[in-house]
């Protein structure tokens, strides 16, 4: 048999001096000499520093300014008929707050209504031909607002503030008007009557908006994602040194790089499609060719990006950390889930050279419009010119670095 000596209880100091010897052993000089070591080889990385600093402050910046809820300055068309004094006081009370910005007027509500499927115009404002007489018999006159719903939070704020702005007019109208006429009869007070209209999404689906601007977006980033990751790996494993063993020039290896990417992303427009119209019932009222096209040049413009970052990139933690400094500003200014017109007027322009805005316009007016080439034919040339730009600056550095 063997006997077990039992242990006896530790003392109240030896419990103190296990406490401070696991102390010292947790800050010891060997870990703190380990720890300031791996601070000084953050530091040498000087790229990594950058990509800690600039994001974070950048992508908090343009959200403070980008994501902003009032609106300034929405497009309004005009159609006067009525062409008095009486109309152009509705004009101007539109145009008085910083809501509204005169964008043109039309001679007819075909030309306006064509002004709004374009996206030249977000509001049309119709004034009748009898609106003046109707305002001398102290009649209720009727004027038609038209709204592209197409952003269904857009026309929601749109309608609210005009009439809001009417019920303006109609007070400024009773308090001109004598006593004895405002107390008659109920009509006399109500100067001006709106009616809304809502085009192509009558019913303010949100949805339908969000859906069709989010399907560029996750062209772009899988396409800017998958890109910069196949090429990383390939500097990490080895492989680019073996490749340049073969006969195969550096055209080639690029074209084989980049064809089955884009073969593969190329069935996710279908599958966006599908999903939209499955899940958010989105309707396509548009040619399905062109909007393959498109989106095929937006999957283009995310291969070229993510070459791009592969080639200022060694290791897929910098290309990820690469993609953090690009992506979120991209889905920021693209006006796939907030509206460009609430961005500050000298943030707009930047816009421009984003992928994701092009095709996000495309998309909408393809599926909810049902526009062709006439109308996006602008957007379609930005998005070949920029797909063409990142796509050859990317291949340029590719080869460069293999030769």
């Amino acid at each position: 048999m063997v006997f077990v000596k039992p242990r006896r209880p530790k003392t109240k100091d030896q419990r103190r001096k296990t406490k401070m010897n696991f102390l010292e052993n947790i800050f010891n000089l060997r870990l703190w000499s380990l720890f300031i070591k791996e601070f000084h080889q953050i530091k040498r990385n000087r790229r990594l520093v950058i990509l800690l600093i600039i994001p974070p402050t950048l992508n908090i910046i343009l959200f403070g300014l980008a994501l902003n809820p009032n609106f300034e300055n929405l497009r309004l068309g005009i159609v006067d008929e009525s062409r008095t004094g009486e109309s152009r006081e509705v004009v101007s009370a539109f145009t008085e707050a910083r809501v509204f910005q005169i964008e043109g007027y039309y001679v007819s509500t075909d030309g306006l209504g064509k002004a709004i499927s374009d996206g030249r115009i977000d509001i049309g404002l119709v004034i009748p031909r009898e609106f003046a007489e109707q305002r001398t018999r102290r009649e209720t006159a009727k004027v038609q607002l038209l709204v592209d719903a197409v952003n269904a939070n857009t026309a929601t704020i749109a309608g609210g503030y005009a009439a809001r702005i009417i019920g303006v007019l109609n007070l400024k109208f009773a308090q001109a008007q004598p006593p004895i006429a405002v107390s008659t009869s109920p009509l006399m007070r109500a100067s001006v009557q709106p009616r809304l209209t809502l085009l192509y999404n009558p019913g303010l689906e949100s949805s339908w908006f969000i859906t069709t601007g989010i399907i560029g977006l996750l062209l772009i980033l899988q396409g800017s994602v998958v890109a910069s990751a196949s090429l990383v790996r390939e500097k990490e494993v080895g492989t680019i040194e073996q490749l340049l063993m073969t006969p195969a020039e550096s055209s080639e290896i690029i074209i084989a790089k980049v064809a089955p990417t884009f073969l593969l992303l190329t069935g996710d427009i279908a599958l966006a499609l599908f999903v939209s119209r499955l899940v958010f019932n989105v309707p396509f009222r548009g040619s399905l060719f062109l909007f393959f096209f498109a989106g095929a040049l937006c999957v283009l413009c995310g291969i070229g990006l993510g070459m791009l970052i592969a080639t200022f990139t060694r290791t897929q933690q910098q290309a990820q950390l690469m993609g953090f400094f690009t992506n979120p500003p991209m889905a920021i200014l693209s006006g796939a889930t907030t509206p460009i017109e609430a961005m500050p007027t000298w943030l707009q322009p930047l816009t421009e050279i984003n992928p994701v805005k092009h095709f996000a316009i495309i998309a909408r007016s393809i599926m909810l419009k049902g526009a062709g080439v006439d109308v996006l034919y602008t957007h379609l040339l930005a998005l070949m010119a920029i797909a063409f730009v990142l796509v050859s600056v990317s291949a340029w550095r590719f080869r460069k670095q293999l030769g």
